[in-house]
């Protein structure tokens, strides 16, 4: 990787190119964290408005079956699941718990190692993602149709 790049976390998208802050002062890069969270929570709150309007789900609920679908695998350990999540893990314990009351996910012991709590998803519960993921990709793409230049700064740049 170049110098001109950040190094990448785990499961992100690539970071922005170390050139982009070049000449910024501490009070710019203070202003530009302010206006990335600004942008961040505007689509955040219209997102958990339409889920919650057309789905019954709250952000949380979508993003915890999202990582539980989107992983692949039949269940996830709730500990690994917390790991991905930006919830606390009484949050997180929490929100699996309205799932489950909403029959989206179901909570089981593994059977090798019973200190382990395993979340899988319900039949009931890739339906609701699958109908949900289809009201964030338009969230999401109206939000970036408003703002082209938001789409510029998540492209990877070339090496």
């Amino acid at each position: 990787m170049s110098k001109h790049h950040l190094s990448r976390h785990r499961g992100t998208s690539p970071c922005y190119r170390r050139d982009m802050t070049a000449g910024l002062d501490d009070v710019g890069v203070i202003a530009s964290w302010k206006a990335l969270l600004q942008t961040y929570n505007g689509v955040a709150c219209k997102l958990d408005q339409a889920l919650q309007a057309a789905h019954g789900l709250n952000m949380n609920e979508f993003e915890t079956l999202d990582r539980l679908i989107d992983g692949g695998a039949e269940y996830r350990p709730m500990k690994d699941l917390a790991c991905d999540m930006y919830l606390s893990q009484s949050a997180l314990s929490r929100t699996v718990a309205r799932l489950e009351r909403d029959g989206l996910v179901e909570r089981k012991l593994c059977e090798f190692d019973r200190r382990i709590v395993d979340v899988l998803a319900t039949d009931a519960g890739r339906q609701r993602h699958r109908e949900a993921s289809r009201t964030r990709l338009t969230v999401l793409a109206d939000h970036f149709r408003e703002r082209p230049q938001v789409i510029d700064l998540a492209r990877p740049t070339p090496e």
